[in-house]
């Protein structure tokens, strides 16, 4: 769990820091993950990767579990924007009541009152701007599988699974994190109009952490000088606690608890159902013991700082993402115990 300390760490460190730097860092920051941080993790990650024996299980549960995961996030806010009109309708009809009727509100039938406070509730949830809603979607689907995922997952099944964490972690951000990622934030953040397959191809052709894992990939035989393979590895001490900073940076932007709680629903589907429903959906296919746990603690990580460095990329609600990123990583240590418990 020191992974999980450290992040805590770097964020409060980013936190206390925002004060005393420039407006304009944070977004410097995030760019620069986005251009070249990631993309030197990424490259780093493909080198050391051994795919000889790639197994269909974890690549196909990692699509499907992205797909969930997108699915869910858009059925949510559909409900919510539901609910939410439902509410509003319900308040005309109540208003036009009184002026017909002349009832007050205490004269009302008794559910009334309990009914305001639910749909209350409901709207403190709902992200209203379409770049809040990109946040909260890619905050449904995409978990750090690098940071902590390949840190901690080794640690709690057999090592003959190892295999299938790095490649569920590897499938997740090249396809989730900067494939299917990188469209829905462009979509959401940069243009409300859409956008034929050639144009999305476009966008994804000039992601830099796929030209990184192509490259990565296509280099694994070949001998890096020492002193270059020595500054690559250095190098990714900075990614992760740079990110974390950047979590702490925009932390200190929240006027309030909006953010916190709009945050909950897709932390709630990132980090309960969406590896609920992969046990389940693993152990109906005869999955079990070991292989199980491995995906389903794969699929419950906390929301990817990838989330993060999107929304400063493409303008979406940073302070949604951060907020999403924080709930989720206070909240993974909880998790473990029960997904150890349902499926090992």
């Amino acid at each position: 769990m020191w992974q999980i300390v450290t992040s805590i760490l770097w964020t409060a460190l980013g936190l206390f820091s925002c004060r005393f730097i420039p407006s304009h860092f944070p977004k410097l920051l995030g760019r620069i993950l986005y251009w070249v941080g990631v993309p030197l993790q990424i490259l780093a990650l493909a080198r050391q990767s051994d795919f000889t024996q790639l197994l269909w299980c974890p690549p196909l549960t990692t699509i499907l579990v992205l797909i969930l995961g997108l699915g869910l996030a858009l059925l949510s806010l559909s409900g919510l924007k539901r609910l939410s009109h439902y509410w509003i309708s319900t308040l005309r009809r109540r208003s036009r009541c009184k002026r017909i009727t002349g009832k007050t509100i205490d004269q009302s039938p008794s559910w009334i009152p309990w009914l305001s406070q639910v749909f209350a509730l409901i709207r403190t949830v709902l992200p209203v701007q379409r770049s809040a809603q990109g946040s909260f979607v890619l905050a449904s689907m995409l978990g750090n599988t690098g940071y902590v995922g390949l840190a901690i997952a080794p640690t709690l099944v057999n090592h003959v699974y190892l295999s299938w964490i790095v490649i569920y972690g590897v499938v997740h951000n090249l396809l989730g994190s900067y494939g299917l990622g990188v469209i829905l934030a462009h979509r959401f953040g940069c243009s409300h109009s859409g956008k034929n397959w050639l144009e999305h191809l476009q966008i994804i052709l000039c992601v830099p952490a796929l030209w990184a894992f192509a490259l990565g990939w296509l280099s694994r035989s070949l001998t890096f000088p020492a002193q270059l393979e020595a500054g690559l590895q250095i190098s990714l001490w900075f990614v992760i606690p740079s990110a974390f900073l950047l979590i702490g940076m925009q932390l200190a932007k929240l006027k309030g608890l909006e953010s916190l709680q709009v945050a909950l629903v897709p932390v709630a589907i990132k980090m309960l159902v969406l590896p609920g429903l992969t046990g389940l959906g693993l152990t109906l296919f005869g999955i079990s013991g070991d292989a199980r746990l491995a995906l389903v603690l794969m699929s419950g990580m906390p929301t990817a700082f990838a989330n993060l460095i999107l929304a400063e990329e493409y303008n979406l609600d940073s302070q949604l993402a951060a907020s999403s990123i924080l709930i989720s990583t206070l909240g993974f240590p909880m998790m473990i115990p029960l997904w150890l418990t349902v499926f090992h």
